[in-house]
């Protein structure tokens, strides 16, 4: 998990009080949305923000355990992932969220916590094709899906409801990854109000 939290650095304590955010990377499995958070986690790292990534594979054992993939179940998860985003950023974290997070009105709601509380949100629809997605199958599901091994796969069985109001829409098919980055970048620094500061 890419996170800079538990360093002591000079860096780290000159930019403590810099404004934090949320930025929340939702797209169907395999569209990149991993990649894409923890290659820009890197270089704010690199460049003395406090960062840290909650990607839903890795949070979902210590947040979720219990869950299971239905409905009800994944808007829990993605509101538990929120609000923990939320707490972070409001420290001044720059919290980057690589979950599919495939309902509208959780999303929705996620970002209405987040303004409720004054923090700074923005979502990236990592807007990657079905056709694209599928034939990366990094984690093997989509196959699973597929040969029946496996049921409720977002985008297959299981609707997604793509974003109308992104801040930022990538397609990874169409755009490499050092332009995603950014892409990226320039929406945390507009969100944050470090444009006008040291260029991320």
């Amino acid at each position: 998990m890419t996170t800079n939290l538990n360093q002591r650095t000079e860096a780290a304590v000159d930019t403590a009080v810099r404004t934090g955010a949320t930025l929340w990377l939702t797209g169907l499995p395999s569209a990149g949305k991993s990649t894409i958070a923890h290659a820009l986690a890197a270089e704010l790292v690199a460049e003395g923000r406090r960062v840290q990534v909650l990607d839903g594979d890795e949070v979902r054992p210590y947040l979720s355990a219990e869950l299971g993939f239905s409905k009800a179940d994944r808007d829990r998860n993605v509101t538990r992932i929120g609000y923990v985003a939320r707490l972070l950023a409001g420290h001044g974290v720059v919290v980057l969220v690589p979950v599919i997070a495939p309902y509208a009105e959780t999303r929705a709601a996620v970002r209405a916590d987040h303004d409720q509380h004054g923090v700074r949100y923005a979502e990236v629809y990592v807007a990657t094709s079905l056709e694209v997605a599928e034939s990366r199958d990094v984690k093997g599901l989509y196959a699973k899906a597929r040969n029946g091994e496996l049921t409720g796969l977002t985008g297959l069985d299981d609707p997604y409801e793509p974003p109308t109001d992104a801040a930022l829409v990538i397609d990874t098919a169409e755009v490499d990854l050092a332009t995603s980055v950014r892409l990226g970048r320039d929406l945390i620094a507009s969100i944050t109000d470090d444009a006008g500061e040291e260029p991320l």
